[in-house]
């Protein structure tokens, strides 16, 4: 008679609240990368040197796809890189929000995350936190998932 086993457990993080963050990334990938597209574009169009915002903008934008697929893909590899890629969102803004203050000149023309973030209502100041929060009360999840899986073995 075959063994039976059971399925594996599915990765809670797209239900719920995991849901509401994932739809906001995807919205900001979205826009950072249309926003992205067109000010490179224009700049490259205009034959003018692309400003550092633009490029910013663009890395902000691969930054909020791989969160986005990372909150929604099962497994410990992808709430990892969802980890990795939220802090690096999280210091991102905080580091170009600063300069943008400090050194004004480096963003004549804004980016996603310069003042924090303020041209996308502070959202990537504080979704990265907010994310944080939520990756953090599943860990226990991905630990439980873990301990099933070990003694299903």
């Amino acid at each position: 008679m075959p063994e039976l086993t059971a399925p594996a457990p599915r990765s809670t993080r797209s239900k719920g609240v995991g849901r509401l963050l994932v739809v906001v990334y995807g919205i900001l990938a979205l826009g950072a990368t249309g926003r992205s597209f067109v000010q490179i574009a224009h700049s490259l169009e205009d034959a003018q040197q692309v400003p550092l915002a633009f490029w910013l903008s663009a890395l902000a934008s691969v930054v909020y796809i791989v969160a986005t697929i990372a909150l929604v893909a099962p497994g410990r590899i992808w709430y990892r890189i969802a980890w990795i890629t939220i802090t690096f969102e999280l210091v991102g803004v905080l580091v170009v929000g600063t300069l943008s203050l400090t050194h004004p000149e480096l963003f004549a023309r804004p980016s996603v995350w310069s003042w924090y973030g303020n041209g996308y209502l502070f959202i990537p100041l504080f979704l990265p936190v907010l994310g944080m929060i939520w990756l953090r009360s599943r860990r226990r999840n991905l630990d439980a998932a873990d301990r099933d899986a070990s003694a299903a073995a």
